[in-house]
């Protein structure tokens, strides 16, 4: 249920991607690329807090840490920033206070299993321990959050350890207790029965909700968090994590937003910018069908839904680009209707009459059954294309095939009609183009028909750098002192100036009326 406006509760998020997203196979990012998230997670995105390492992994990442926590303390953000340490007495508090630290995430274990078979130790013991390093850690000036490490196996399996670590804790000074679903266990019923316990248990304490995704539930999960009671999420940008990852920073906000009426701090507009530039450092791609950062989630491929958009916003939803700073596409290909052709026309600025859109919109079709996208970059070359294409076909080819080899010429073979004849002719050159171009020369010397000499050769690809991009092929030809160009599009670059070639042919065919 959404609460209204005067009842609005503010929920913060704790964004540890530079620490618990750190963990990702195959990631670890930079010191200065740390400090750039962490700059665009503070000032451009607007997080309440972050997590950017754990204490005593290497003398590469205190140094890390401490350009964080240099540009932290100029900027007055210092105390929004947060280091993982361990139940060492002194060790991981040195590390931090040495690294410029203010806030300790201690990391204690939140089950009897893992106190018991990990530590070797008793409750009463792991106790000891920690109160020894919270002490230590607040002579050094530190403030302490604690970890209740597999809290929610522990809760399930121990209830009553979780609750007397806590009672034997809770005097001690612990700001924050962190309840995290370590192994993503937890079902959003699970989650919000034992948290509801757990506040109405401790009603003194802050607690606060750390989901993972291995059931794929982590937003799910936050969610009902909320619904508990809890007012401190924690997430990474991307889903970023051990095995399946955390909760994705994206689907938190819109789902706390959108779905239960929550106020956040962040900054909408700035998760797809933030979500690329973890993308580039990680090396990690997001899905196109990622919700909110995907490529593709604003896209509408339906020829259907395009017209119910065109017609009255029918298919969009609260949901929209404009919130994320993106805008909405209307896909071209052989799904498209007449619509999704008009969207992308206004888009660009672009008037075509009625006889001219069905042209097009034919040409995208019969594109798109051998390109599985046409993007809006691709249309001008498409309309190009087809504005100066008529109807001749005097010749058209039948079939081909092109091959090339390293250090070898390559060699086409092609089936040509010409007029209601068939003819198959073979040539080499030093690429595919020039190989085809001897071919179609060699068949139509049979026909007395004359090339004309080529004198320039263009290639357009549009802006975005996708391998399966249309290729636009403008040739510039000569014959008889008069200058004239033709054009071919396809994503095949070699068969864009085979198509361009083969317009010229059938030009020249028609201004002589020649028949056959």
């Amino acid at each position: 249920m959404i609460l209204d406006s005067k009842q609005k509760r503010r929920i913060d998020l704790m964004d540890t991607t530079l620490r618990d997203g750190e963990q990702t196979q195959g990631v670890s990012f930079s010191a200065n690329e740390k400090l750039s998230i962490a700059q665009a997670l503070l000032q451009s995105l607007k997080v309440n807090r972050i997590e950017v390492a754990s204490a005593c992994v290497s003398e590469g990442e205190k140094a890390a840490v401490s350009g964080i926590t240099a540009w932290a303390k100029q900027c007055g953000e210092l105390e929004k920033v947060e280091i993982l340490g361990f139940v060492d007495h002194q060790r991981s508090v040195d590390w931090i206070v040495e690294a410029g630290g203010t806030v300790l995430n201690l990391l204690a274990k939140g089950s009897e299993k893992h106190c018991r078979e990990q530590l070797g130790k008793t409750l009463a013991g792991h106790v000891d321990d920690i109160k020894k390093t919270v002490s230590y850690a607040k002579e050094s000036g530190l403030s302490v959050n604690m970890y209740l490490e597999d809290w929610s196996s522990g809760y399930v399996d121990s209830k009553d350890y979780v609750y007397d670590l806590i009672n034997e804790t809770q005097a001690i000074g612990i700001s924050h207790y962190l309840l995290p679903d370590t192994l993503g266990l937890m079902s959003p019923e699970e989650v919000f029965v034992s948290l509801k316990d757990m506040i109405g248990s401790f009603p003194d304490l802050v607690f606060d909700f750390h989901p993972h995704n291995d059931y794929g539930l982590a937003t799910a999960n936050a969610m009902a968090a909320v619904r508990a009671g809890i007012q401190t999420i924690h997430c990474t940008v991307n889903c970023l994590g051990e095995r399946a990852g955390n909760a994705s920073l994206a689907e938190v906000v819109v789902g706390l937003r959108d779905k239960m009426g929550m106020e956040l701090s962040v900054d909408e507009t700035r998760i797809t910018t933030l979500s690329r530039m973890v993308e580039n450092f990680s090396g990690k791609w997001v899905a196109a069908n990622t919700p909110i950062v995907g490529a593709d989630v604003f896209t509408q491929t339906a020829g259907i839904h395009a017209d119910g958009d065109l017609k009255g916003d029918l298919y969009t939803t609260n949901l929209g680009p404009e919130r994320f700073a993106r805008k909405r596409v209307y896909a071209l290909g052989k799904m498209s209707g007449k619509a999704s052709l008009l969207n992308n026309l206004e888009e660009m600025g672009i008037t075509l009459s009625r006889d001219d859109q069905v042209r097009v919109l034919d040409r995208i079709i019969k594109l798109g059954d051998s390109k599985e996208l046409i993007t809006a970059e691709d249309l001008p070359f498409i309309i190009a294309d087809v504005m100066e294409s008529q109807d001749y076909e005097h010749v058209s080819l039948l079939d081909w095939s092109i091959s090339s080899g390293l250090d070898v010429d390559s060699t086409a073979s092609i089936r040509l009609r010409v007029g209601d004849k068939e003819h198959q002719g073979a040539g080499t050159g030093n690429g595919g183009f020039a190989a085809f171009f001897e071919a179609i020369e060699k068949i139509l010397l049979l026909e007395e028909f004359e090339m004309p000499s080529l004198t320039d050769y263009e290639v357009h690809i549009p802006r975005g750098g996708k391998i399966n991009a249309l290729t636009e092929c403008i040739i510039s030809w000569s014959w008889q002192e008069k200058e004239f160009k033709t054009r071919g599009v396809d994503s095949n670059q070699v068969l864009a100036g085979v198509k361009a070639t083969l317009r010229m042919v059938n030009l020249r065919f028609h201004s002589k009326k020649q028949t056959f």
